[in-house]
């Protein structure tokens, strides 16, 4: 079940994410003038920022190819919670990111590749 989370913002203000609900734990509840049923118990950028490490893992590894592709294009979905805060959210029920690969070489082809 969704609801309505409020994050607050490190420079001030807040922002409001629908989010799904919690199995259980204790939080701050309730319905305000703008239909807020719960606020986060940490700050916007403090809930995304527990991703940033796996993020660049993943971005570190792929560009340390011997092979290094012009793109690097990952996709993953982020999910938020009042508790939890972010994290990386399944994708699909096989993978948890898409990964794209690019490469734009304009060098000539090896000996033993297609094209030489």
């Amino acid at each position: 079940m969704a609801q309505l989370v409020e994050f607050p913002l490190a420079r001030g203000g807040v922002v409001l994410v629908e989010a799904t609900a919690p199995t259980g734990g204790v939080m701050t509840r309730g319905m305000d003038g703008a239909g807020v049923f719960a606020r986060a118990r940490q700050s916007f950028e403090d809930a995304v920022g527990n991703i940033t490490p796996a993020v660049e893992g993943v971005i570190d590894q792929l560009l340390a190819l011997a092979e290094r592709p012009d793109d690097v294009s990952v996709t993953f979905g982020l999910d938020l919670h009042a508790e939890a805060g972010a994290f990386i959210a399944a994708a699909s029920t096989t993978a948890n990111f898409t990964v794209t690969l690019t490469w734009h070489s304009t060098r000539a082809p090896g000996p033993n590749e297609p094209g030489a």
